[in-house]
């Protein structure tokens, strides 16, 4: 295997007096000898790992065999004899016995405690009809106290094998549920987020009736008599949301803030289970960020969080520069992102179009967020110094993302900013270069590839998705970067399907989506790992195992980048470690 050398500082230009230029070449070969001892005459090793097999991801995706830690960091990356030479009597050893270890895994785009929170709940994913929701949620509320809100998450219409008897477009009316839910209020949220059900409790809590106006962005799906069937898409969401809101408020605080902490903890757990050891929430408020950041403080945040704000421009007014939060306890927490959602989801036909759906004609979707609002948003974030994360599915809001950046950046739009775009899901072809042009970042969820493909040919036909659709190739080619995630809980938090996905953009049933835009298997490790570190401003500490870098790293029992592409989705994560602290974790089933 391949030797990792130390790195050492370029020299400083000395001036050009004789003595000053020998004192400099003293001082500059004193810091060279230093650096060559660097991990090897300072203090022994805590903790050493020989006979792997490591994925550095450092810039030239490099093998070695060891890796040594010291107080939470790298200290050598090399062979087993580089690597041994930094051991004491105190180091701890491990024998990788030829195991794969990469950096830890980092997804740049969740909703961590939306995560923990559907782990509470009822997991409507795998229901195949809407009457099997119907039994699923009529068996829970026979447990559940009556009055009790009863809520699940994950349904998704055009994944079941046959239509709902009563329907409208596909969606479910709500009177099958309603009948047997009569003394308990339901809310169901769509498996994109983007869309609910909620059955006759729950609208007549939320004052639904047929003189209840659609918001601007969102729409209360009517019946042909004007009354409501249960069905509440994109901003519409609000009606319901804020009926459950006031019935979480009658709950105790104490009892309220047990829950969250218990949300967080569950999230966690799930996180370094799949061998993620970094996050970037996708949204949430300052008064959660705040609790986040007691938590790191206190050293009980289990993974590491890039946390985006998610607020108006009133609410963002003058509260940025000291919200500001950079590598707080102990580099698991930064809070200095902003995120907006310009429009909604391609299987609730909430994405927005430049051209109407295939098989919706008469609409184009949602514009959830005034585009004027966005553009405030932007000027405060560049004034700050903040990264603004834009959530744009449809070609039209990638469109618009990508003019208010260019509009607000101007001469800078090709610089360090690193604003991104959350999704990116469906392009127009003449905008795919803008990305790399102007430095922006697609944060892209490969998962959602493979598992909306099955109707995205509905929605937008065969030339948009041909052109269009999850086209990581063509972005990589234009020289942008791919930050991989997996939107939990919108799907599974699990990494594997992101990363199979990726490389072979195959269905379930054998086939797979313009397998012309698959990444290599490198990219794909990369968009977790380095790449997604930079898209967090977090590659100096994370992304790559290189000297001087935090040391999360996991072990694998399968090598990701050599292995069948099959074998991606039954590798198993045997030890993860953060800050070279072990952490106990639960083995993937195979």
């Amino acid at each position: 295997m391949e030797s990792h050398s130390l790195q050492t500082p370029r020299p400083m230009r000395s001036n050009s007096h004789p003595l000053s230029v020998i004192m400099g070449w003293v001082a500059f070969g004193l810091l060279l000898l230093k650096f060559a001892c660097y991990g090897y005459a300072q203090s022994p090793a805590d903790l050493v790992v020989l006979n792997a097999n490591v994925v550095t991801c450092d810039d030239q995706l490099r093998r070695v065999e060891a890796v040594a830690i010291r107080n939470g960091h790298f200290v050598a990356v090399g062979s087993n004899a580089d690597v041994r030479r930094t051991m004491g009597t105190e180091t701890t050893v491990v024998d990788a016995a030829g195991q794969t270890i990469t950096p830890g895994l980092i997804d740049s785009h969740l909703h961590f405690v939306g995560l923990g929170e559907s782990l509470q709940m009822l997991n409507l994913s795998q229901a195949r009809s809407w009457e099997a929701i119907v039994r699923q949620v009529e068996s829970a509320a026979k447990q559940t106290p009556a009055g009790d809100w009863i809520e699940g998450r994950g349904w998704h219409q055009s994944k079941w094998s046959v239509e709902p008897t009563e329907n409208i477009d596909g969606y479910p009316v709500h009177t099958s549920m309603s009948r047997v839910t009569e003394t308990h209020p339901i809310i169901l949220a769509h498996a994109s987020g983007h869309a609910c059900f909620a059955n006759a409790a729950a609208m007549k809590l939320a004052g639904i009736d047929r003189d209840t106006p659609d918001p601007p962005g969102g729409q209360i799906v009517r019946d042909a008599e004007g009354d409501a069937i249960g069905i509440f898409l994109e901003n519409a969401q609000s009606h319901i949301y804020r009926a459950k809101a006031k019935a979480d408020r009658q709950v105790p605080i104490a009892d309220r803030q047990a829950r969250l902490s218990e949300q967080i903890r569950l999230a966690g757990e799930a996180c370094l289970r799949y061998g993620i050891t970094s996050v970037h929430d996708a949204g949430c408020s300052f008064e959660l960020a705040e609790k986040l950041r007691q938590l790191a403080d206190a050293g009980q945040l289990q993974v590491r969080m890039l946390v985006m704000i998610r607020a108006s421009s009133r609410e963002l007014e003058g509260r940025l520069a000291a919200a500001r939060t950079e590598q707080a306890g102990n580099g698991f927490l930064s809070v200095r992102s902003v995120k907006v959602s310009i429009d909604g989801a391609l299987g609730a036909h909430g994405a927005w179009l430049l051209q109407p759906y295939d098989d919706l004609p008469g609409s184009v979707g949602f514009n959830t967020v005034a585009i004027d609002e966005l553009e405030r948003i932007a000027e405060m974030c560049k004034a700050n110094q903040w990264q603004l994360c834009v959530h744009a599915i449809g070609d039209q809001a990638n469109r618009e993302v990508l003019d208010t950046y260019e509009r607000v950046l101007g001469a800078d739009a090709g610089n360090d900013h690193r604003w991104r775009v959350e999704h990116a899901q469906h392009l127009s072809v003449e905008d795919i270069p803008r990305f790399g042009k102007l430095g922006v970042i697609p944060a892209m969820q490969a998962n959602h590839c493979t598992s909306d493909a099955p109707f995205v040919l509905q929605r937008l036909g065969e030339r948009r998705s041909s052109e269009g659709a999850y086209v990581w190739r063509s972005l990589i080619d234009s020289c942008a970067i791919v930050a991989n995630g997996t939107d939990a809980p919108v799907e599974s938090i699990d990494p594997r399907v992101s990363l199979y996905a990726s490389v072979t953009r195959q269905l379930s049933d054998g086939s797979q989506f313009f397998p012309e835009q698959c990444m290599t298997r490198q990219e794909a490790l990369l968009s977790y790992t380095r790449w997604a570190a930079r898209a967090g401003f977090q590659d100096q500490y994370i992304g790559s195992i290189e000297i001087g870098k935090r040391a999360d790293f996991v072990l694998w029992d399968t090598d990701l980048l050599n292995c069948a592409a099959e074998e991606l989705l039954t590798a198993n994560t045997l030890r993860v470690w953060l800050d070279g602290k072990e952490r106990t974790v639960t083995p993937l089933a195979k």
